[in-house]
């Protein structure tokens, strides 16, 4: 017997549609227009975008962080500079980053290169969280092996301790990434599965900031 099998499982896309004379000229408005959306829907997470990155290897891994800034000096986010994600960086800056955005029947996916910030932004953005977060940023080998929850848990409340009632320094393993875009695609579900898929795209080396729009077959 064949299990999970999910052939029914699915839903017809009828929200709404995205043509090239509704687009804003440039992408980094039409994203904004699209997330203003989303932020007013008052949906979990709008920020939370699925950043694709290559191992050493060649082998690609996914995983969800959320968005702390963008514009025209791109989309930024933070994390351990150790990480896998880190190290992948390193060894690969070519990143692509993909916001899920199911309720809207939309998505974004963004193709672009990743560098990190500057310390001044990254201790900005650590001042600005809790404190129970900066904690376990200090504290955390992120993407390393851990025996258990208790060991986890009893390294937070050593350092917790030890903090007292001090300031929490950001450390050095810790910060942001701007991720530069080449290419964004803005998907929106159709009927009959007819989706819109609409990409702006730079030439290799093109450095006048104007972008071409094309339209990919769903």
């Amino acid at each position: 017997m064949t299990k999970g099998n999910l052939f029914d499982l699915r839903r017809e896309y009828t929200r709404a549609g995205l043509l090239e004379s509704e687009l804003a000229n440039c992408p980094f408005e039409q994203f904004e227009r699209w997330f203003e959306v989303i932020n007013r829907a008052e949906l979990p997470d709008p920020s939370a975008m699925v950043l694709a990155t290559a191992d050493a290897n060649g082998a690609p891994r996914q995983r969800t962080v959320l968005l702390k800034r963008y514009g025209l000096d791109g989309f930024v986010f933070f994390s351990n500079y150790y990480s896998a994600k880190g190290k992948d960086i390193d060894g690969n800056p070519q990143v692509n980053l993909l916001f899920p955005w199911y309720e809207l029947e939309r998505q974004v996916i963004i193709s672009g290169v990743a560098e990190k910030v500057d310390a001044q932004l990254s201790d900005e953005y650590f001042a600005s969280r809790p404190r129970g977060s900066q904690l376990a940023a200090a504290l955390s080998r992120q993407s390393q092996i851990v025996s258990d929850r208790d060991t986890l848990e009893a390294a937070f409340a050593d350092s917790e301790a030890a903090a007292g009632e001090s300031d929490i320094a950001r450390p050095a393993h810790w910060g942001g990434y701007r991720v530069m875009p080449n290419r964004f695609e803005f998907w929106q579900g159709r009927s009959s599965r007819l989706h819109d898929r609409l990409v702006y795209s730079q030439s290799e080396g093109d450095d006048s900031n104007q972008w071409v729009v094309t339209r990919l077959q769903p």
